[in-house]
């Protein structure tokens, strides 16, 4: 119940903290929107909010997906492979020290025309890096004594990843995904926002900004929140299906 109740009563008195703000300033809601200026916004709008959100929703969770499979194998090749883990990783850091700012206009330009494309290929590359590099740590870490006395009774190395090195990784790996889940929103809405007739959040906030509407801008901005939010738990309840037993021996 507390953890229910707590998140709850945070996001409230944000919200409270907000609307003060905005009414201790007098501020126009052309200049800064207020909570309470929100929900008219929503109801406006309300058909391309739905149409536009489950487009970035998709998206997002596509991108998201692949950069899971990807960087589960990246991981998993740096992390059984010490040479392959040298070589890797220069490049890997590399690219994410890149500000994906700059590469959306190049997608854009490289992929003309193929919104849906680009917005999946942006959140995939903004996203990937965190589960290869958790991955590759966890594998990389892992006691050789275990090995040892696997491969002593004759297990194979499908059997020691199986057995040992998977259930070692999947909490640094669900830690990453966290992670990743906020960077695959950012990294869809660059492209929505970027790419011209574009569909989604993104393409609704460049909307309200190109007419001046800050409700409907800032409502986008709650709405972007709200489904990260609602992705990010449902990481965690992944979590404590597949890695719960971490949770509970960090607890004893």
């Amino acid at each position: 119940m507390r953890r229910i109740a707590v998140p709850i009563l945070t996001i409230i008195l944000f919200l409270l903290f907000w609307e003060w703000l905005v009414w201790f300033n007098d501020w126009p809601n052309y200049k800064m929107a207020s909570p309470s200026d929100l929900g008219p916004a929503f109801w406006k709008y309300k058909t391309l909010f739905f149409s536009f959100g489950w487009d970035t929703l998709w998206r997002t969770v596509a991108g998201l997906l692949i950069s899971i499979v990807i960087g589960v194998a990246l991981g998993m090749i740096m992390g059984f492979s010490k040479l392959l883990q040298e070589g890797l990783y220069p490049l890997l850091i590399g690219f994410n020290a890149i500000p994906k700012a700059t590469i959306v206009p190049i997608l854009s330009l490289i992929f003309i025309g193929q919104h849906d494309f680009n917005t999946v290929l942006i959140a995939f590359l903004i996203s990937f890096f965190p589960i290869a590099v958790s991955v590759s740590i966890g594998l990389s870490t892992l006691e050789p004594e275990y090995r040892d006395i696997l491969r002593a009774l004759g297990a194979s190395k499908l059997t020691i990843f199986w057995k040992i090195a998977l259930p070692k990784t999947l909490p640094e790996f669900f830690g990453a995904l966290k992670v990743a889940v906020t960077l695959a929103f950012i990294g869809t809405n660059l492209m929505e926002i970027v790419s011209p007739h574009g569909r989604g959040l993104g393409a609704l906030f460049d909307s309200g900004k190109t007419n001046s509407d800050y409700p409907l801008m800032f409502a986008v901005l709650i709405a972007l929140a709200v489904l990260g939010i609602v992705l990010y738990y449902c990481v965690v309840v992944l979590e404590r299906i597949f890695a719960g037993w971490a949770d509970q021996l960090s607890r004893q």
